[in-house]
């Protein structure tokens, strides 16, 4: 994914969650730096959530550990629940709790099954109490 198609995708739940009466902060540069960060940080029904947001063409993501590692040390630094948003084309965003990811030998992977069976949806997410 190119860093603009990111960053776009972002803004987008960034401005998903505001319209939705959440407060959203969205970290510029994250992944750029060796300490563990986010996204996106937002206050949701009383909860902090750290999400990392993923987009993609295809009908899987692979993601390294090291990766779901630092947002989950992240998440429990910042007392927040760590959540991967992923959104396919055509599909929307599905958010998923990184404990339960899907372990292949070396990495994790999403795929759009899994997410459709085991994700929540934007509206699932932003009434949930």
């Amino acid at each position: 994914m190119s860093k603009n198609k990111g960053t776009r995708n972002e803004r987008e739940l960034f401005h998903m969650f505001y319209d939705a009466g959440h407060m959203p902060l969205r970290i510029a540069g994250s992944g750029s730096t060796p300490i563990p960060s986010c996204d996106l940080v937002v206050n949701c029904n009383k909860k902090h959530l750290a999400i990392e947001c993923k987009s993609l063409k295809k009908k899987r993501k692979y993601l390294e550990e090291e990766d779901v590692m630092q947002l989950k040390t992240f998440a429990e630094r910042f007392n927040a629940v760590p959540l991967l948003a992923i959104r396919f084309d055509r599909e929307g965003w599905y958010f998923l709790n990184i404990n339960n990811l899907e372990k292949t030998k070396n990495n994790f992977v999403i795929s759009l099954e899994y997410a459709r069976k085991y994700g929540l949806s934007f509206e699932q997410l932003s009434e949930q109490n």
